[in-house]
């Protein structure tokens, strides 16, 4: 069987009031924009997620509302604050304990989600921001397992890596 992660970085938040905690931050005008741009290509090239799995930041609550709207079926979400600016070994943990989804999308926060990525992947694309993954980066990857709980590092397939200035 095959287990899809589609992995994605939160879209450009805005740090225009200092007031506001890192937490609390929301987005910006283009992460706004690249939020649903990703959510129409997603939907668009077929990988629609079964489950969510999200940090419980406000950036990654904005992201994942606006991207999901593209969606015909709205999956189920779960919000971990374990995710949020979580290292790589964590966010495996959270994938491993998810419920049977086929395909799952994680929304998360760098510098984790970049060395997430990287780990996860037997070989990185050929793109040269994969390794520093921008805003809005987005990872489709295939895992040749029963259930999510048999996912491990480097077993990982890249199927696509797109940035939203890609798109």
């Amino acid at each position: 069987m095959v287990r899809r992660l589609i992995l994605t970085r939160h879209c450009k938040s805005d740090w225009g009031d200092a007031a506001v905690s890192d937490l609390d931050r929301p987005l910006n005008a283009r992460g706004k924009r690249d939020a649903q741009s990703l959510g129409i290509w997603l939907a668009k090239s077929g990988y629609v997620p079964e489950l969510g799995l999200s940090s419980d930041s406000h950036r990654t609550r904005e992201t994942w509302a606006l991207l999901s709207t593209s969606f015909t079926i709205q999956p189920d979400i779960q919000w971990h604050r374990s995710l949020y600016l979580a290292a790589a070994q964590d966010m495996l943990a959270v994938l491993r304990g998810a419920e049977e989804a086929q395909c799952a999308l994680m929304l998360g926060h760098n510098p984790g989600i970049a060395r997430f990525a990287d780990m996860l992947v037997h070989q990185a694309p050929d793109h040269p921001r994969f390794r520093d993954y921008p805003t809005g980066a987005t990872t489709v990857i295939d895992f040749a397992a029963e259930r999510w709980g048999d996912v491990d590092w480097r077993m990982g397939r890249v199927v696509e890596f797109i940035t939203p200035r890609d798109l």
